[in-house]
């Protein structure tokens, strides 16, 4: 790539910072293009560095002494899955007089705290502390605040949040998305450390986008919630709370639905993917909760173009799985022609207790989630080469337990469906998920009016709230 900013001094430096799984080789899409807007529009170089809990972060510190040298370091940080380490690690570095940002889903609101903190002591206080600034919203509003750097003029920028005078909090209005700088990201800027060094990790599974959000989330919608278990014999009442897409879903809340890209730009993003050992395209997550529709034309296009690809991941809802059969049968038929392996990588059936999926505003049942199990079996009996589902093929379908709603009727209704569809086969991972509630999920309101009405507290980890852990009052 060439650099479309080119400066005749040495270039900058600058780091943003992810969460990730030890032992893990993915790619990293939303820092990764990231760091590729701001190599290609800015004089900085910008690398992403994935951070395990298992890190060392004293040999961390060095290793970004060594990145840095004598530079002031300028460190994003992005994705970081409510880590507390992660955030206790920001607030020391900007101490140390680096330039910190925070950005990626949920800025906004974990910047600013969670709602009513000031007047509820045991509330998520926010991470103004912690950041020299946070950028809520498109990658590229990073390009003027970098240049800004320069200048003094950087907290102008769109989408910035930062302390003014009086340490009151200013917010920029963020900019719209732009399709322009989508089209393009490096897979070769992904580091991990190495005793004290940062080296580059090569990465196996990559991801592309073809969609900004989730159609579930398009609508705000009221909802009715149970009140957890050990509080539902006391009140049997429900719980009103506004949600955008499921009521777990804090992405969904932050980004709502802003449509598809343009095919050319999907092909795009594929033409950036690197090459593996059979000199296709490596497997790649198509990032589209509803692909089934638009995968026949995405397989034709690369066929015409002469992209050879490898394996497709496809994340979805068990409803879009079902009303997408017949998309999904002819691109099995084109891939079966281009060699090429179609993987269900997740379905999120959450559950398969009706009330508990009505908790989580899944918008579908039960009985949707097996329908899509049985097709999954009968397209795989189809197309043997082609189909992958299984959990012993590398999926990992969603499955949340457990939830505040578990009681004994719930865990019979579940496993009487687990025995009966042989679900522990192919479809339940190794380990199922804690329902997780981020503290601007539609599920912190249902926490905070929980609190209100009863006069309970429940314990806070960072950014989430741990439901499992009440105390009265």
């Amino acid at each position: 790539m060439t650099e479309k900013n080119p400066t005749t001094r040495s270039r900058k430096k600058m780091a943003i910072l992810c969460s990730y799984f030890s032992g893990e080789s993915y790619g990293m899409l939303g820092p990764q293009m990231a760091a590729t807007v701001i190599q290609e529009n800015t004089s900085y170089d910008a690398i992403v560095v994935a951070v395990t809990r298992e890190d060392d972060k004293g040999n961390f510190r060095k290793a970004l002494s060594g990145y840095f040298g004598r530079e002031q370091p300028v460190i994003g940080f992005s994705t970081l899955s409510g880590r507390e380490d992660l955030f206790e690690l920001a607030g020391e570095l900007k101490d140390e007089g680096a330039f910190t940002l925070l950005a990626g889903p949920q800025t906004r609101p974990d910047y600013l705290g969670e709602e009513g903190w000031k007047d509820h002591p045991h509330r998520f206080p926010g991470l103004v502390e912690h950041f020299t600034c946070a950028l809520q919203g498109p990658a590229e509003q990073a390009v003027p605040l970098l240049q800004g750097m320069e200048t003094g003029q950087w907290t102008d920028a769109p989408g910035l949040l930062y302390p003014g005078e009086g340490n009151e909090i200013i917010h920029n209005p963020q900019k719209e998305w732009e399709e322009r700088y989508l089209n393009a990201v490096r897979w070769d800027n992904l580091y991990r450390l190495h005793q004290d060094t940062l080296v580059p990790l090569q990465i196996t599974t990559g991801q592309i986008l073809q969609q900004i959000g989730c159609p579930h989330a398009a609508k705000d919608k009221m909802i009715e919630i149970d009140y957890p278990a050990p509080l539902a014999g006391e009140h049997p009442d429900k719980v009103k709370v506004r949600l955008r897409g499921c009521s777990f879903c804090d992405v969904a809340m932050d980004k709502g639905f802003f449509g598809a890209l343009d095919m050319a730009t999907v092909l795009a993003q594929v033409l950036c993917l690197p090459e593996g050992k059979d000199d296709r395209k490596i497997p790649f997550e198509l990032i589209n909760e509803n692909p089934l529709p638009g995968l026949p034309r995405l397989l034709k296009e690369t066929r015409e173009k002469r992209i050879p690809l490898s394996q497709i991941n496809l994340i979805l809802r068990a409803d879009w799985f079902l009303k997408g059969e017949k998309h999904l049968r002819e691109s099995l038929i084109l891939a079966r022609d281009m060699d090429v392996r179609i993987l269900l990588a997740s379905v999120g059936f959450e559950s398969f207790d009706d009330r508990i999926l009505h908790n989580l505003h899944k918008g579908l049942d039960t009985a949707t989630n097996l329908e899509a199990i049985r097709l999954m079996r009968r397209i795989k009996e189809a197309f043997p080469q082609e189909f992958e589902y299984a959990r012993t093929r590398g999926a990992v379908h969603g499955l949340i337990h457990p939830t505040p709603w578990d009681n004994e009727d719930t865990s019979a209704r579940i496993q009487k469906v687990i025995n009966i569809y042989g679900l522990p086969n192919d479809i339940l991972p190794d380990h199922s998920i804690p329902l997780i509630i981020h503290h601007a999920s539609g599920l912190g309101d249902w926490i905070r009016e929980i609190e209100k009405r009863e006069k309970v507290l429940f314990k806070r980890y960072g950014s989430t709230i741990g439901w499992w852990r009440m105390e009265r009052g």
